[in-house]
């Protein structure tokens, strides 16, 4: 977090007014290296940023370990006021949204830890960690971090089948990083902002960075974003992605940043909108875009520098990087 972007030096501090150029090559071309699997003991970008009266995101460090094994052990541990560190050991089957109470960390033991069948949910709640877990078969959300909710990491999950989207980041939440998770063939994989009508309360808001994901076969929504900026999305691999890498609507400014796309026919939509949406604001730079089609750009963007300081992977590094170190059993538990 404290370190500086070795690829960016030189650019304005407040807006982005000059699109970059970007590398374009031939599919198949990336760097083949088998690097060691990384695994902060800490969030960069948004999670880390002090805030709110938070200072970054700590999760449950300072109370006691727990150890959930079962449903109703889980349950009670993610309602229990203060800190909390919940070790997720198995299978947890559980239905619906389960809220998420301020101060906790959950981090799966081992590589087998899964949440199956439901989803975690965040309503004004703050400083959480979730890592290393396998969410499947959510019947809405996997993730929900909405109303005002902030200063959540999301790190090193993996996403499979929920039946609406893996993250949603909507309703006002802001200061969440989002890194090194596998979405497995998710369909909607990330939603930045409710709805159209929303903008009162997501404006100023959705201050989110994504790094080091693998978005490997899924669909859209890497990520949708209205309203929100600055909104970081670096350093992702993006695999085969139907029908859209990133969206910028309703006037978000997203800057996307050093990542690999790799066979993706849109990498990126703004101008135009989406959907029934408006456009946003887009600048891309330093990525690269290997079988894919034009990421399309418009406008200026915050610089997301002004509230942390990062480092950029060259993103020609990023296909062997990712695939190294992301989804469950790289950590340490």
């Amino acid at each position: 977090m404290r370190s500086s972007s070795r690829a960016a030096r030189g650019v304005p501090a407040l807006t982005l007014a000059l699109l970059l150029g970007a590398a374009a090559v031939p599919p198949g071309t990336a760097a083949e290296k088998t690097p060691a699997p990384r695994a902060e003991t800490s969030p960069t970008g948004f999670a880390a940023v002090d805030a709110l009266g938070q200072n970054g995101t700590t999760g449950g460090a300072g109370g006691p370990t727990v150890t959930a094994t079962t449903t109703e052990q889980f349950l009670e541990y993610i309602d229990t006021t203060g800190p909390l560190v919940i070790r997720v050991q198995g299978t947890i089957d559980i239905t619906s949204k389960q809220g998420v109470r301020p101060d906790k960390t959950i981090v799966g033991v081992g590589s087998s830890a899964v949440i199956n069948g439901g989803g975690l949910d965040f309503h004004r709640s703050s400083n959480v960690i979730v890592r290393n877990l396998r969410f499947t078969n959510a019947e809405d959300d996997a993730v929900n971090v909405g109303q005002e909710s902030h200063h959540i990491w999301i790190d090193h999950n993996e996403f499979v089948a929920p039946v609406d989207g893996a993250v949603d980041i909507v309703r006002g939440a802001q200061y969440v990083t989002v890194s090194w998770n596998w979405f497995n063939k998710t369909d909607k994989s990330m939603l930045l902002g409710h709805s159209d009508a929303n903008s009162s309360q997501d404006t100023g808001k959705l201050k989110v960075s994504l790094h080091h994901n693998f978005f490997d076969g899924s669909g859209q929504r890497h990520p949708r974003v209205r309203f929100g900026e600055p909104v970081h999305v670096y350093n992702n691999y993006y695999r085969g992605n139907a029908l859209y890498g990133v969206a910028s609507t309703m006037n978000a400014g997203v800057l996307v940043e050093g990542n690999y796309f790799d066979t993706v026919p849109h990498p990126c939509y703004s101008a135009g909108g989406y959907d029934e949406s408006g456009p946003g604001r887009l600048v891309q730079r330093h990525n690269v875009f290997a079988g894919s089609g034009t990421c399309e750009t418009n406008g200026t963007v915050t610089e997301p520098r002004t509230y942390y300081a990062y480092t950029l992977d060259p993103a020609s590094d990023v296909p062997s990087l990712v695939r190294a170190g992301a989804g469950v059993g790289r950590i340490g538990t």
